[in-house]
């Protein structure tokens, strides 16, 4: 406000008024031209009256140390001004237009007028001090740092509501207005005199020597020939015959797919004028003909007969006839359609005939009763020879295949879900949910071994941190044939084996990361593979020949390189739920059931794979992968097993093929497993 009152008074800018003579400029003056404000319209105030003013509205202190100049009525310049502003303490930033980031790396921001470096203010404020300093000063908001000098600085209230209006898109002055009336500068009325009373020029008089000889140069290109002149436009359309002869000259020769015009069927007997008797309507045919639509009618017209030519009257249609032959050939479609010719049958791929796809299995052979529940999983040893199932009623029973008698009962605790033989020959055992069982059939040297192999571990000297513990069973459940036993957190849904048959996996009915575990029977040891959880796992499995390991949730089944461990392949499935799963390099079930599918199983040696379904039977298809990958491979359902009955709308819970022979085993909810040859 003091600089606005300054600015206004002309006559005291260092000048002493009428005599022009200079004068000394008072301290207020000096203050007041440093002080940057925006212009506003003010009354002129006296320098007196300022000066009066200024001393009665601020306070007398004594002066500070290091200023010796004081202002009229014992004011110091340090409270008339903060230390950025102080005229004695001048500590302007002197290094120019140029990014502040260059000094980043310095203790110094820049310099001042005498060339000394300004140095940067200590800052030891941590988060905690700003956030005190927030909540409890009430200036902190309107408090911004200056780039040049590193100084906080308060923003007053105009400062504050001159960036509010800037913000909104308004002017910087309060008291601008944008809507002003304009001036008109220059009216629209014709003057009596003119602006300027200059005469013309004399080039405006005298023709132009340039345009003479650029004209002269057109004329003579146009007699020499060098420029022809524009043709005129020939406005008149042309017409042509659009069903005209293909010429190649012509217009359309162009159109490779030309359409001739649809010729005129040619007059029959009836339109003769003299037609035979037999083409003559009755009168029943007449009524009948007129009571028709027009679009029905077989004829356009009735047949009438004349006696000679002379007495035929004229057409009244030929006008309205030849107009819609104008409209067919005008709307027909210019653009001709190869018709391909396919025979239906050739779209249906040719499949073999089911008896030269045998041998696959088409007979129920034998049934293997003795549950009194649900039979949900079922097992094949490696040799073909003993049957293994497990069922609700909280048993493991063995069999032998081919008489289907049972060998050996095994109670345990709680429902049976799952079971896998040992995939190794040369190993006589069998994994359940949490026991692992040595049946001791077959070969007393194989189970031997088998035990001994068990027995000689030797457990480490340092004992290691595992998901689950191992345990050696004692007493009866020795005797019964248990050997080991794997006490997990959870209920196990599922256990698979490796192909080599040392290492096993198993299906916890958690949500966690520890669904899934890998067991090693030689060395009992127990690991989680996955960090975090990927979704409700339903089933896991072991690549017969490679190092993947197959992991199927709800809708995904992802596969993972046991060797670099890492995620090796994601894939997508077309169902709404998963429930099985099995491995074959290139194929997968196809979709015959009725309702939901709970097994699927392929044939190691033959080209056979299965499905079990609740509706009770198992389709068995047959499936050849050519080694042209261009060629699809051949899946032919050859075969509908049916046998178990419908059981609390349960059918088929697991199917499992023969290692050697063409023989498919199920089990069912009516507490059965069945043998089909």
């Amino acid at each position: 406000r003091v600089s606005e009152l300054r600015r206004q008074q002309p006559s005291q800018r260092g000048l002493a008024g009428r005599g022009g003579r200079p004068r000394s400029q008072s301290p207020t003056e000096t203050l007041s031209r440093r002080i940057q404000a925006d212009n506003s319209g003010l009354e002129q105030i006296p320098t007196a009256q300022l000066e009066s003013a200024l001393s009665q509205a601020l306070p007398k202190r004594p002066l500070p140390t290091g200023c010796s100049q004081s202002l009229p009525g014992s004011i110091a310049c340090s409270d008339m001004f903060p230390p950025p502003l102080c005229p004695l303490q001048d500590i302007r930033n002197t290094v120019g237009n140029i990014p502040m980031e260059w000094y980043q790396d310095f203790p110094h921001i820049g310099y001042d007028l005498d060339g000394k470096r300004i140095y940067k203010p200590v800052r030891s404020k941590d988060e905690l001090d700003k956030f005190l300093e927030q909540m409890e000063n009430p200036e902190y908001w309107r408090t911004v740092q200056d780039k040049m000098t590193g100084v906080d600085v308060t923003l007053t209230d105009e400062q504050v509501a001159l960036v509010q209006r800037l913000q909104r898109g308004q002017f910087g002055d309060v008291h601008f207005n944008p809507y002003e009336p304009a001036v008109d500068f220059f009216s629209s009325e014709v003057m009596l005199h003119p602006v300027t009373n200059r005469p013309a020029d004399k080039r405006s008089f005298i023709p132009s020597l340039l345009e003479k000889e650029k004209v002269s140069k057109l004329v003579h290109a146009i007699k020499m020939g060098w420029l022809k002149p524009r043709k005129p436009r020939q406005d008149t359309p042309t017409f042509y015959d659009l069903w005209a002869q293909e010429d190649p000259n012509s217009i359309l020769g162009r159109h490779k797919m030309h359409v001739p015009a649809p010729k005129v069927p040619l007059p029959g007997h009836e339109e003769s004028y003299n037609p035979p008797p037999e083409y003559l309507l009755s009168e029943e045919e007449k009524l009948a003909w007129q009571q028709q639509e027009s679009s029905e009618r077989k004829l356009s017209f009735l047949p009438q007969r004349y006696q000679c030519l002379r007495t035929v009257p004229a057409y009244s249609r030929f006008i309205h006839e030849r107009f819609e032959r104008c409209l067919d050939l005008y709307l027909c479609p210019r653009q001709r359609k190869m018709r391909v010719n396919v025979d239906p049958e050739d779209l249906i791929p040719r499949l073999p005939k089911p008896r030269d796809l045998q041998p696959f299995p088409t007979t129920q052979a034998l049934v293997y009763r003795g549950h009194s529940s649900l039979v949900r999983c079922l097992s094949v040893s490696p040799s073909g020879q003993w049957l293994v199932t497990g069922s609700d009623d909280g048993t493991v029973r063995f069999w032998e295949v081919c008489t289907a008698r049972c060998m050996r009962t095994l109670p345990v605790p709680g429902v049976v879900k799952s079971v896998a033989w040992n995939p190794n020959p040369s190993v006589c055992l069998v994994a359940q949910s949490v026991l692992l069982v040595n049946p001791c059939l077959g070969d007393k040297l194989l189970y031997g071994a088998t035990d001994q192999l068990i027995d000689a571990y030797t457990a480490p000297e340092e004992q290691r941190l595992q998901p689950v513990t191992w345990e050696v069973p004692a007493g009866g459940e020795r005797d019964q044939g248990v050997r080991l036993v794997i006490k997990h957190g959870k209920p196990v849904k599922q256990v698979v084996w490796h192909g080599k048959g040392d290492y096993l996996a198993s299906v916890l009915a958690d949500n966690s990361n520890l669904q899934v575990l890998i067991h090693q029977s030689s060395k009992r040891w127990s690991q989680n593979p996955f960090r975090l959880s990927q979704g409700q796992v339903q089933c896991v499995l072991f690549h017969p020949l490679r190092p993947f390991f197959f992991v199927a949730t709800k809708r995904h089944v992802r596969v993972y390189n046991l060797l670099k461990q890492e995620l090796a392949k994601k894939l997508l499935a077309n169902c709404k739920w998963l429930s099985s799963m099995a491995v074959h390099p290139a194929l997968s079930p196809s979709r015959h059931h009725k309702k939901a599918l709970r097994s699927v199983a392929f044939h190691k040696h033959y080209p056979l794979f299965a499905s079990g379904s609740d509706d009770g039977s198992v389709i068995v298809c047959h499936g050849m992968v050519y080694n042209d990958l261009l060629q699809n491979p051949l899946i032919v359902p050859v075969k509908v097993l049916k046998g178990h009955a419908l059981t609390q709308d349960l059918g088929v819970l697991d199917v499992v093929f023969h290692p050697t022979q063409p023989w498919l085993f199920s089990a069912g909810a009516d507490g059965t497993a069945r043998l089909y040859t």
